[in-house]
């Protein structure tokens, strides 16, 4: 087999400068922010809270020029290029919409909505307006991906007929995290579930069968989900993602003439090995683990998609994220989780 490809991904410090408001002040916009200004040029112009006290307190403590007590205040000021919405998944679409119909262009977390019908309504309403929109599932725009996206594009092994994943982390009962909010459509799925769901229907395309069972969680929303994914070819994907305990967090892309595996956290930066099929010598490509250091990587990608004028940018399209949604319906049709406002 041969050697691992390099990364094509371009120098994030290369990227154009964008001014970005912020809308949440959660943790994954503290490492947002701080990924972005320490590897990029980006500047952050303003952050929005619901509570006026606790924006002005980011605002101080992450050097953000602007705090505002409203989304609404933040969308409508002019210097800002792009928003991000942090804020919690029951609040994407509406804060994705407010954004877009003021015309600013949007990076949403992921998930992009609650079920493909919502990621879809954002997805058409940005469309409509002529503005960039992407979900910020971090995973595809790392240097990583890059390298898998490489070898799935080259054929390297062969047909590809299986895909394996999982992400377990353990969360307190007792420690009050969002994920155990049955009211902010908590549980694995949308938080730790949408990365080896959005791998699968990336390498394999969309599921035609899905199978899944879930198991309950004392706080009141879904514990754990296994699910077998079926294309209409037959191949298939097995994914597992639970709240009770602390799983490898790996996966394996299977083909006819070779085997990749992404050691855990296998959506994080990290290795990607090679081994051809019946054997042989694995052939390896290393990166830093950086963890979350590598947020930085989306921003780049959404400054220069926007500085192009384009509207998605092709490592998530927004077809992308629908997908990994509608897949995720059905996963929960089957073990019979509702979200808030379903």
């Amino acid at each position: 087999m041969p050697a691992p490809p390099s990364p094509r991904t371009p120098d994030p410090m290369a990227a154009p400068t964008l001014n970005w408001g912020v809308l949440g002040t959660g943790w994954i916009a503290e490492r947002f922010i701080g990924s972005a200004r320490r590897h990029t040029r980006q500047r952050f112009a303003a952050v929005a809270s619901r509570d006026t006290a606790r924006a002005e307190e980011f605002a101080v403590r992450h050097d953000v020029t602007r705090a505002y007590g409203s989304y609404e205040e933040l969308v409508a000021d002019e210097s800002i290029d792009v928003v991000y919405v942090a804020t919690e998944h029951t609040a994407h679409l509406a804060c994705a919409r407010l954004a877009l119909e003021a015309g600013k262009h949007v990076l949403v977390e992921k998930p992009l909505g609650l079920n493909a019908a919502q990621a879809t309504e954002i997805a058409e309403l940005a469309a409509e307006r002529g503005l960039f929109c992407a979900e910020a599932l971090w995973t595809f725009f790392l240097p990583r991906f890059d390298v898998v996206r490489q070898v799935l594009d080259s054929g390297m092994l062969g047909e590809v007929r299986s895909v394996l994943a999982d992400l377990g982390e353990y969360f307190d009962p007792a420690g009050g995290h969002r994920i155990l909010r049955a009211d902010l459509a908590g549980g694995p799925l949308l938080d730790l579930g949408t990365y080896p769901v959005s791998l699968a229907t990336w390498v394999l395309g969309p599921a035609e069968i899905v199978q899944a069972s879930g198991q309950a969680h004392p706080a009141g929303v879904n514990g754990q989900v296994g699910a077998v994914l079926s294309t209409g070819r037959g191949e298939q994907a097995v994914v597992h993602t639970t709240l009770f305990s602390d799983t490898p967090t790996t996966a394996v892309i299977a083909g006819t003439e070779g085997t990749l595996q992404l050691p855990g956290p296998f959506y994080q930066p990290g290795d990607v090995v090679f081994t051809p099929a019946g054997g042989g010598t694995a052939r390896t490509y290393t990166e830093p683990r950086i963890a979350h250091e590598g947020l930085h990587f989306e921003a780049a990608e959404v400054a220069r998609r926007i500085k192009e004028g384009r509207l998605e940018t092709p490592l998530r399209p927004l077809t992308d994220s629908v997908a990994t949604l509608r897949v995720m319906d059905a996963i929960r049709r089957r073990c019979g989780i509702v979200f808030p406002g379903e």
